[in-house]
């Protein structure tokens, strides 16, 4: 079955049923709120880059391929597509296994902000692990936009795994034109 989930400020509240297609509320949040989170998870990179750095011997020189560790740790990479239409930007990001209700979006006139953090947990331990690897239940990810956009008029889907958000474009606004004619002396 193909299951299309909707976000969009308009139908804020709503969830309707049409032909396997649910729409969702927004998560759309204020900045403050992103701001926060973000704030709180540089404090938790920084603490976890720190214990990288005392389980490796408290050697110098390093602090960046800490850093990076850490943040792959906490951090699900979210890999962005920015498109421009005449008339909107559209903005595809890839959030696999995050749900509408999962994500928080913030859009402001240059920039949107894609947070989510996914509730599972589940842990098998079966035998001796020779290999395994794991993907951060947490995102975040800031991407500045090439124009202004008109926020309140912007929609966004989720299919697939994939979040697509179009946002119209803000009108230039164009002052009127005088025209004045130069006098022959």
């Amino acid at each position: 079955m193909d299951e299309r989930e909707s976000l969009s400020p308009q139908s804020a509240g709503a969830i309707a049923s049409q032909a396997g297609s649910a729409a969702i509320s927004p998560r759309f949040v204020e900045p403050q709120a992103i701001h926060k989170k973000l704030n709180e998870l540089y404090d938790a990179i920084a603490r976890r880059a720190f214990e990288l750095f005392e389980d490796d011997g408290r050697i110098f020189g390093r602090d960046l391929d800490h850093w990076f560790r850490a943040e792959a740790e906490l951090l699900h990479p979210v890999h962005v597509q920015v498109r421009e239409s005449d008339d909107a930007i559209i903005v595809d990001a890839e959030v696999p296994g995050f749900s509408a209700n999962e994500l928080k979006l913030s859009l402001e006139r240059r920039r949107l902000t894609i947070s989510g953090k996914k509730q599972s947990s589940s842990e098998e331990k079966k035998g001796n692990v020779l290999y395994s690897e794991r993907c951060s239940n947490e995102l975040l990810r800031s991407v500045e936009l090439p124009v202004e956009v008109n926020a309140s008029r912007a929609t966004a889907s989720l299919h697939n795994g994939v979040l697509e958000l179009t946002a119209p474009k803000l009108a230039a606004k164009s002052a009127p034109v005088r025209a004045r004619t130069v006098g022959v002396a």
